[in-house]
């Protein structure tokens, strides 16, 4: 069992930056991948990054490269989205997600994770 707890979100002028949060507890936070997507309203859940459990590769939709960085904190047993140069078509709800394996796999497929976040809310105001 793995509890993902989100935080960080809340309303931003475009441009402007955010760190999301995503706090674990349960099984090791060292032996899984986490990934964070989201969701706009009337639109499909979306992969947004992605880091390997031991931090070694991080991967991203094309959308938010060189905005957004994703890092994790195995002594915190925390991952962040730093988001920086925030735009309008940014606002949804950001989840974060653990895959349950340490083995290769898509990262940025909804179906490989196992536990999910409730999600944080991001609006970015234009």
């Amino acid at each position: 069992q793995v509890q993902l707890v989100e935080s960080g979100g809340g309303l931003v002028q475009a441009g402007g930056s955010l760190r999301l949060s995503c706090a674990a507890s349960g099984r090791t936070f060292s032996s899984y991948h986490v990934g964070w997507f989201r969701q706009a309203p009337g639109k499909e859940r979306e992969f947004v990054a992605a880091i390997l459990w031991n931090g070694d590769r991080t991967f991203y939709t094309d959308s938010v490269k060189g905005r957004f960085t994703i890092s994790r904190d195995n002594t915190k047993n925390t991952v962040y989205l730093q988001m920086n140069s925030l735009k309008p078509e940014d606002t949804a709800n950001y989840y974060c997600a653990a895959a349950l394996t340490t083995r290769a796999i898509d990262l940025r497929r909804a179906r490989e994770y196992n536990y999910w976040g409730q999600g944080t809310q991001v609006t970015v105001s234009s």
